[in-house]
């Protein structure tokens, strides 16, 4: 005789992440200063954190978020200073804590969504 046993798996599922209330202000925050109107990183890269649409419009030079994929988002790897280090955003005094890089992965992986 067999006998099957169901054990209950928590599903870990982090927080559903809000682009007004979590996301944009952290961008605004830590980017801010570069990406306005006038700043060095708009001139440069095209790049303004000015609203949803705007962030993903990306640079001139293309997307840099991918919804639904965090690992594919160039602004990922640009936060976590895994790219040139010419280009990695934010810098210095605005260097984002892994925790508020965090919530913009879970963000994108939940699917960059205007919420």
């Amino acid at each position: 005789m067999v006998v099957l046993t169901a054990t209950a798996v928590s599903c870990n599922k982090a927080p559903v992440a809000s682009f007004a209330k979590d996301v944009h202000p952290i961008l605004q925050r830590g980017c801010q200063p570069c990406h306005q109107p006038g700043g060095e990183g708009l001139v440069k890269s095209g790049f303004s954190i000015e609203s949803y649409e705007s962030i993903m419009r990306g640079t001139r030079f293309g997307p840099v978020i991918e919804p639904g994929s965090s690992v594919s988002s160039t602004l990922v790897r640009l936060l976590e200073q895994k790219a040139d280090p010419s280009i990695s955003m934010p810098r210095d005094e605005h260097a984002l804590s892994p925790d508020k890089i965090a919530l913009i992965r879970n963000w994108i992986d939940q699917g960059a969504k205007n919420n």
